[in-house]
C-alpha cells in the first residue's frame, strides 16, 4: 500500500506559495516543505483541514492510494 502525496500539483493549480500556505494554515515552512516532499509517514487530521480550508480541496485532491500491486 502507497499513499502519495499530491500537495504539490494542487498548489500549482491554485497558484499558492509554501510560505503563503504555512502562513494560511499555522504551520512553518519547513513542516509544510515536508508534507510537500512526502518526506512523512502521518499527517494530523488539524493540519489536512487547514490544508483543505485554505487551498479550497478535498482531502482526496491532496492524498493518492496506490496499490503496490498496480504500481510493479
Amino acid at each position: 500500500m502507497t499513499i502519495v502525496l499530491r500537495l504539490d500539483r494542487v498548489m500549482a493549480d491554485r497558484k499558492v506559495s509554501l510560505n503563503q500556505l504555512a502562513k494560511m494554515v499555522g504551520i512553518s515552512n519547513v513542516n509544510l516543505s515536508n508534507i510537500k516532499t512526502g518526506k512523512i509517514c502521518a499527517i494530523r487530521f488539524s493540519t489536512l483541514n487547514g490544508i483543505c480550508r485554505a487551498l479550497d480541496c478535498q482531502p482526496g485532491d491532496i492524498l493518492e492510494y496506490i496499490d503496490d500491486d498496480e504500481s510493479e
